[in-house]
């Protein structure tokens, strides 16, 4: 399944851009092997949210992320100021997601000039994810996991019109 949705969101990307490309570019693989691996090579007392692949699609980047969260370590609410998009899919556990609303007591993040993190949300759209779930978060949206049932790890799909991602 997760393969299937790998695959399904890097073609919808490629799609898009071979319709502005006249050259067809190679095509990049992220497997199973590579996820797996990568996500049990993380640490598991800290909050890691990595890229596996980050690659140039012909006028903006793409970048698939590893994120492992532990339920013993507590988030933040962020909010990127840039029109980089996430894609979140759900590999492990369960947790409630909020996105949109106002972040609460936002400061920049450290050694950022385009994140605020915040206590919390005020309003938005609060739903419970579990494995196997997606949800689309447009750039400029605030967003916070404000409760984790257990460990989760998902995988993040990050298009970057501003090509500002370095490449992996």
């Amino acid at each position: 399944m997760f393969r299937a949705c790998l695959v399904g969101v890097l073609v919808l990307l490629a799609a898009t851009v071979s319709a502005q490309s006249p050259v067809p570019l190679p095509a990049t693989d992220v497997t199973s092997a590579d996820v797996t691996a990568f996500l049990n090579a993380l640490p598991r007392n800290a909050v890691s949210d990595k890229a596996i692949r980050t690659v140039d699609v012909g006028g903006y980047r793409v970048g698939v992320f590893g994120v492992f969260r532990p339920k013993s370590v507590t988030g933040d609410a962020n909010v990127h100021k840039t029109r980089t998009s996430e894609i979140y899919y759900m590999l492990d556990g369960a947790a409630t997601l909020v996105t949109g609303g106002t972040l609460k007591d936002p400061k920049l993040a450290p050694n950022s000039t385009t994140n605020l993190r915040g206590s919390g949300i005020e309003g938005g759209v609060t739903r419970r994810l579990t494995k196997g779930d997606i949800v689309v978060i447009p750039g400029n949206t605030p967003h916070w996991w404000s409760n984790l049932e257990g460990d989760i790890s998902y995988l993040i799909f990050r298009p970057d019109p501003e090509g500002r991602m370095p490449l992996k």
